[in-house]
């Protein structure tokens, strides 16, 4: 990912999305291989977060973004 980053630690931990994430997938490029599991798309255009399903990870995007293009 090219701008994401992780945001506080513990049950309320987040990832930070920019508009160059989308289309969003977990796991991405920057995920540790002990960490690995099938890859899955998330949709967080419409809420500005998502959940893996798999890891529990949750990406939320950066305040201000504007996806232009996307749906």
């Amino acid at each position: 990912m090219t701008q994401a980053q992780q945001k506080t630690a513990g049950p309320d931990a987040f990832v930070e999305i920019g508009a160059d994430d989308i289309p969003l997938h977990c796991p991405n490029r920057n995920t540790p291989a002990w960490s690995y599991h099938p890859r899955v798309f998330l949709p967080l255009e419409a809420s500005g977060d998502a959940k893996c399903p798999y890891c529990g990870t949750v990406y939320r995007l950066k305040p201000g973004t504007v996806l232009k293009g996307h749906h």
